[in-house]
């Protein structure tokens, strides 16, 4: 079977949203998840990221090294997920129902959605605050946004494909001449006050927001990847993901951090519009508004994804007619709901992006964990499709091994929380240092594996007295 799209229309609307896709319907190339992904990750909410180690005090140095090693380990996590896509040929929360029942997905499903929901909030605002430096801003610009990036997502999957690759080739010209722009800008200059050193706490929440805001990549891996043939080898997906979110992630973070290190308290849009105006007058508008296109392009997927989810929970408590009308009112759903709430949105985005990333880390590692343990150790990709699909087939409706996994790690990460308005003891006691998602990662993947392969080995048994009896 071709991986080719040369016979595919980019701008026909998709008719597929939960189902399994076919194999005669499978398409694309692997390499195609290198650009995509790397413009997903090349938005301003990746720069304001960096923003958030020099913000407490932290080093230019330390807060560097703080971001790159966080937004690194977080895109492992989010790269191995991506396999599951061609091998699964489904969306990547409804695979979490082998995990947690297909109803009992809805624990981690539910998450997604505020991940989706929320960063489309985050978006909106940085969409007004660009606009706003070329012209009056106004209300009106988030209804736009919000218009143009439904658009999108109702013509579906190849269209997401098609123009995120082309942005990314558009991407990295403007970005090196706008990188250049932040060297000379800072050269000579003296970085705002900071506490200059290695201090733990601070390294630690720079570390943990930046793995946090990789991580919550995951959600989305294999909605991107289930249209590839299903013989792709994992490598040929997990390494261009790899590669490409985690390189643009990296460049963004790393240019947040300078800016903040440079610019006494700094705000995003404004940061880039005075950095890349240093060199080239007006040059600063340009690459905010080759970030406003990155912005709608990510906020067409959030929109795609979040019906995605919304699908999911509501077919698994009542089967649903997937149909392309369906598919289109979920997405309708979705953006009327973010552009609702971004009305709502207080000012203080900094700190309120802190917060938000704080509460993905918390809520997608432990169900992260027990998915890749569930599919690289448990099963090893051997999956029945049709119980997906079944609340009566072998994952049943509530999978109590991964909800009793999931909830028990989440617990244990509690002591260690570090949030505006609620702070653990451990936490406390470690001044402030955040070490939840270690403690999440290895609670909630050691016992995942205990349970799951204990059934796997009781399942085995029973089959094997069944066949000498």
């Amino acid at each position: 079977m071709s991986e080719t799209t040369g016979s595919r229309s980019p701008i026909r609307v998709e008719t597929r949203s939960i189902d399994w896709i076919p194999t005669n319907e499978r398409h694309g190339k692997p390499w195609h998840q290198g650009p995509f992904w790397f413009s997903s990750g090349f938005t301003i909410v990746g720069l304001s990221v960096g923003f958030i180690g020099p913000s407490l005090g932290l080093g230019l140095w330390w807060s560097l090294a703080a971001d790159a090693l966080g937004m690194a380990v977080g895109t492992i996590f989010m790269a191995l997920h991506a396999s599951q896509g061609p091998k699964l040929g489904m969306p990547q929360m409804l695979q979490s129902r082998a995990q947690f029942g297909v109803q009992g997905a809805i624990f981690p499903i539910g998450t997604a959605i505020f991940v989706y929901i929320g960063y489309n909030v985050f978006s909106l605002i940085l969409a007004k605050d660009i606009v706003g430096t070329v012209m009056p801003g106004g209300d009106w610009i988030y209804v736009v946004t919000a218009i143009v990036a439904f658009l999108v997502a109702t013509f579906g999957y190849d269209l997401l494909h098609v123009v995120e690759r082309w942005l990314s080739y558009i991407v990295v010209p403007i970005f090196v001449a706008f990188t250049v722009c932040v060297i000379v800008f800072v050269h000579g200059r003296a970085a705002v006050e900071s506490t200059g050193g290695a201090h733990w706490a601070p390294m630690l929440i720079q570390f943990a927001a930046a793995c946090a805001y990789q991580i919550s990549g995951a959600v989305y891996v294999s909605d991107y990847s289930r249209y590839l043939p299903e013989n792709t080898p994992s490598w040929k997906v997990v390494v261009p993901t790899y590669i490409g979110s985690g390189a643009a992630t990296i460049w963004m973070g790393s240019l947040g951090v300078v800016l903040a290190s440079f610019i006494a308290s700094p705000d995003p849009v404004t940061s880039v519009q005075v950095a890349g105006n240093k060199i080239i007058p007006q040059f600063g508008e340009v690459t905010l508004f080759i970030s406003l296109l990155l912005i709608v392009a990510v906020m067409a997927e959030n929109c795609y994804g979040a019906m995605l989810c919304g699908t999911s929970i509501i077919d698994g408590f009542h089967r649903i007619d997937r149909s392309t009308r369906v598919r289109i009112a979920g997405i309708t759903v979705a953006s009327a709901i973010g552009l609702g709430l971004t009305y709502a949105m207080p000012a203080t985005f900094l700190n309120d992006l802190n917060t938000f990333l704080s509460l993905l880390v918390y809520s997608l590692v432990p169900w992260s964990v027990i998915n890749l343990v569930d599919f690289y150790l448990v099963r090893r990709g051997s999956y029945s499709i049709a119980d997906f699909f079944n609340p009566h087939g072998s994952y049943g409706k509530w999978a109590w091994r991964g909800v009793l996994a999931y909830f028990i790690g989440f617990a244990a990460m509690v002591p260690f929380f570090d949030l505006s308005f609620y702070h653990g003891p451990v936490n406390t006691a470690l001044h402030g240092a955040d070490l939840s998602f270690v403690v999440g990662l290895l609670v909630t993947g050691v016992l995942y594996y205990v349970l799951a392969t204990r059934r796997e080995r009781v399942t085995a048994a029973a089959s094997y007295m069944a066949d000498i009896t």
